[in-house]
């Protein structure tokens, strides 16, 4: 029998066994080091989703806020527009208010004068024209009269003075105009004094 041929000693089976144990362990540690760089990278990777979600989140979070302001500067933009046309329209309105006895005066003056007096008609003709001239300066600033001769009573533009039976006119309406009313960009600055109508009582005894 060949030195080849005879059966291991056991030293070296003994070696050979622990060659053997090395080589799985060196394998097993090379195994345990990827398994430990790939859970690192697993947990780089989901640190890394967190940040970008977390990002993510402030950008959204920062786009309504930005929105929001644009929003809410927009709004007081519109408020502010709103107060000025307001206080445009509306500036005036006191000064109109004590301007309305001027006009009733003219009209007064008109009202009582005598037009077949020829020495009078130079005076009357100035009153009108100046009364003409009033009316058309206010008409600029948004101030019209209101004159509802002959028209549906409107309780939030005339005032009802006094009522009068009357088979000519439908009931409720002006009779006559006793002092003209007055608007400013449609706001009302005074309320139109008036006549107004109502059926007449036919008569007849009802009693029996």
């Amino acid at each position: 029998m060949s030195n080849d041929q005879q059966p291991k000693s056991n030293e070296e089976a003994e070696l050979e066994q622990t060659e053997q144990v090395s080589e799985e362990a060196v394998e097993a540690t090379e195994n345990s080091e990827e398994v430990e760089v790939l859970t690192e990278e697993q947990v780089r990777i989901e640190e890394l989703e967190k940040a970008l979600a977390k990002a993510e989140a402030t950008v959204t979070e920062q786009q309504d806020s930005v929105l929001r302001a644009k929003a809410e500067m927009e709004n007081a933009r519109r408020r502010a527009e709103g107060e000025v046309e307001k206080a445009r329209k509306f500036a005036l309105e006191r000064f109109a208010g004590e301007l309305l006895s001027v006009a009733d005066n003219l009209e007064r003056a008109i009202q009582v004068s005598d037009p077949d007096n020829e020495a009078l008609k130079p005076i009357i003709e100035g009153v009108d024209i100046t009364l003409k001239s009033f009316n058309s300066t206010i008409e600029k600033f948004g101030m019209k009269a209101i004159d509802p001769q002959g028209e549906s009573f409107n309780p939030e533009l005339h005032q009802a003075m006094s009522m009068q039976e009357s088979t000519d006119v439908a009931p409720n309406t002006v009779l006559a105009v006793m002092q003209k009313g007055y608007e400013i960009n449609g706001r009302l600055l005074r309320p139109a004094m008036v006549m107004v109508s109502r059926a007449a009582e036919s008569g007849v005894d009802t009693q029996a």
